[in-house]
């Protein structure tokens, strides 16, 4: 078991700097941003996994071959109230960081979640007084704003698209379809769960280059993600006019937002919504407006087979320790 935690504070030291650094200079993440969605959640997920395993791991060596085992050893321990004198210092101190740590991810989990959902429910009330029903597009409201505004606000069957009329006057027909086809991608496909996640990861380790990078990085593909969507039913020129229109809200906008929505995927100049980089607005334009042939098929399964590689390698390292002592 010991060389298994050494293995996983490696791994979870990889993870932390080199991996997600490389991964964010990668230029093939715009041509599959579903693939490179998935690689990021490996990374987060398995970097979580080595870090709490490897002091668990180190702290529980002593009594047992295995995880499995020496927890077993552990329990008995706690319930008969006895102490080990193969338990030394250090062994506690790491199963005392795996116990603050774990307690700390699934804490700031929560917390987050609970603050999202306050600023939705406060959002929507606003909304309920400020914004009256599209009678042209289901399931959308139609604030009074004079910049080019358009986002979503998740909430389960509450859903709803929400559009400025200083940016239904601005659109064609065209191109308001592709803006409310983007955002509702955002709702079929639950980005607003992933930016939950990663944002809690960002604020229960803002000091961890993952957490920071892997935030940015799912920010962008969520919106290369939508935009796939909105391609399927408008030609790339339209797009690529009313994400510029859009974008062009946001400074003006902005000024004007009491408080961040961290709720859920807006489009650029959402209010409240944090500013979409210009480093992800230029990634996402020069996608459309000169295309990249998308990944192989094989190259695709080679991403989602690291992906899925790299989640197994530290789950095999917790439940089988024994096999690399």
């Amino acid at each position: 078991m010991l060389v298994a935690s050494y293995l996983l504070a490696l791994l979870a030291i990889l993870l932390a700097w080199p991996v997600p650094v490389a991964l964010s200079r990668a230029r093939w993440t715009a041509r599959s941003p579903f693939a490179a969605m998935v690689l990021w959640q490996s990374i987060a997920l398995a970097g979580g996994l080595s870090m709490i395993g490897a002091m668990l791991v180190y702290g529980l060596q002593p009594l047992g071959d295995n995880l499995l085992q020496a927890i077993g050893r552990a329990t008995s321990l706690v319930l008969e109230n006895r102490s080990s004198d193969e338990l030394q210092f250090w062994h506690l101190f790491a199963l005392c960081a795996a116990a603050l740590l774990g307690t700390h991810l699934v804490f700031t989990l929560g917390l987050t979640y609970a603050r999202i959902t306050s600023q939705r429910r406060r959002h929507r009330e606003l909304l309920e007084v400020l914004s009256l029903p599209s009678g042209a597009i289901e399931r959308t409201l139609v604030i009074n704003h004079p910049a080019p505004v358009a986002y979503c606000l998740p909430g389960g069957s509450r859903s709803v698209t929400v559009l400025s009329d200083g940016l239904v006057e601005a659109l064609s027909p065209g191109e308001l379809a592709a803006v409310v086809e983007h955002e509702r991608a955002h709702l079929t496909q639950r980005h607003h769960l992933l930016l939950w996640a990663f944002e809690a990861w960002r604020q229960a380790l803002p000091w961890l280059p993952t957490s920071r990078l892997s935030r940015e990085a799912v920010s962008s593909l969520v919106e290369m993600l939508a935009d796939d969507v909105a391609r399927r039913t408008a030609p790339d020129d339209v797009l690529v006019r009313a994400i510029a229109l859009v974008a062009v809200g946001s400074a003006a906008s902005a000024t004007s937002q009491d408080e961040p929505m961290l709720g859920g995927p807006q489009a650029p100049g959402s209010p409240g919504a944090p500013e979409e980089g210009e480093a992800s607005l230029a990634a996402r334009l020069s996608r459309l407006l000169t295309p990249q042939p998308q990944l192989t098929r094989a190259q695709t399964t080679a991403v989602l087979a690291t992906s899925g590689l790299m989640l197994a390698l530290p789950t095999a390292l917790l439940l089988a320790p024994g096999l690399v002592s």
